[in-house]
């Protein structure tokens, strides 16, 4: 059964337009017109239960209005979505209970308060018993490594620290569906370290569903197998991380030592030259061209060394967004 299904979903914003000068504010104030931005459009997906979900997106491509619509935060204009059965929007108790929001931007922790005060207010709103809630804050302060900390007021904690007590209290009911929406955002790369490994962890250990969405690659690389790609409020990919080169970038990098330091515009006669550090060079080679170029170099120049590699998985998502590309793809 799946814990996270999106059936056609889209969310549509009527704007208000305005005309400049002081005919263009009379008219806007007693006759407005509007024009409809479709933030989301007929996007469809499910995620099983355990599942950690990669969710990209250039900025204003709809990831966040989506992870709104599937929180109940905002109503969908069209479609249908559930998260663990239960319908969002209509934010029922046993739906509140189950799932959790977190925003990299957003801050529930009270700034002059010690941490452990937001923790106790976050258990008695969720009906925890002061027994469950000291057993959970303790658990997952010692998942987190931020035990000691917890005393200190929200504003004496530094970046990371602040991320991993906003952690904890988002998960302080045990909830079974994370919506993660930039939690690393602005940590430096010892913390986004820790909340990556925090985040593997809970999710072994209550299988919980995870869609998570990031502008650090490395965020999803380190913690998804599976995909979702936005663009201009349109699905365009949902499949395998590794089957988003294969499906957007048609090249293969080849790394290559020579023996001597041949000139560029000889190189250029093999493929697109990328970067020549001396007599390492790096070319960007299609697929359908890539074993007779490879054939072509061994058999003409004098190779030391040589490596085909896929080209960064950021490079690939930047291809993407600049290419615009909204043919939907579904991949096994």
């Amino acid at each position: 059964m799946a814990s996270i299904s999106v059936d056609r979903l889209s969310k549509i914003y009527p704007v208000a337009i305005k005309e400049p000068g002081l005919q263009g504010t009379l008219k806007h104030f007693f006759q407005r017109t509007y024009k409809q931005i479709n933030a989301v459009q007929n996007v469809s997906f499910e995620i099983a239960a355990g599942e950690v979900v990669g969710f990209l997106g250039a900025n204003g491509a709809g990831k966040t209005t989506t992870l709104k619509m599937l929180s109940g935060l905002i109503r969908p204009s069209t479609g249908i979505v559930k998260v663990g059965g239960q319908i969002p929007f209509r934010r029922e108790a046993a739906f509140l209970k189950q799932i959790t929001l977190v925003m990299g931007q957003k801050q529930q922790l009270i700034w002059d308060l010690p941490a452990l005060d937001s923790l106790k207010i976050n258990a008695a709103v969720y009906g925890l018993s002061d027994r469950t809630a000291a057993f959970r804050i303790q658990e997952l302060a010692e998942m987190l490594s931020i035990q000691g900390k917890l005393t200190q007021p929200v504003r004496k904690l530094s970046l990371g620290e602040r991320m991993k007590a906003e952690l904890l209290a988002a998960l302080l009911h045990e909830p079974q569906v994370l919506f993660l929406d930039e939690p690393t955002l602005g940590l430096d790369v010892n913390a986004q370290v820790a909340v990556r490994q925090f985040l593997r962890e809970y999710n072994q250990r209550y299988n919980a569903t995870i869609l998570l969405t990031s502008h650090y690659m490395a965020d999803i690389t380190a913690l998804c197998d599976r995909v979702l790609v936005i663009n201009q409020g349109q699905l365009i990919y949902d499949g395998n991380l590794n089957g988003l080169v294969d499906r957007f970038s048609p090249c293969r990098e080849v790394n290559i030592e020579f023996a001597h330091v041949y000139p560029r515009e000889k190189l250029a006669l093999y493929g697109d030259v990328q970067a020549v550090e001396g007599a390492s060079v790096r070319f960007l080679v299609t697929q359908e061209m890539l074993t007779k170029t490879v054939s072509q170099i061994l058999g003409e120049l004098e190779v030391v060394d040589l490596s085909i590699t896929d080209p960064p998985i950021d490079d690939v998502i930047g291809q993407i967004f600049q290419s615009g590309t909204a043919e939907t793809t579904k991949a096994a």
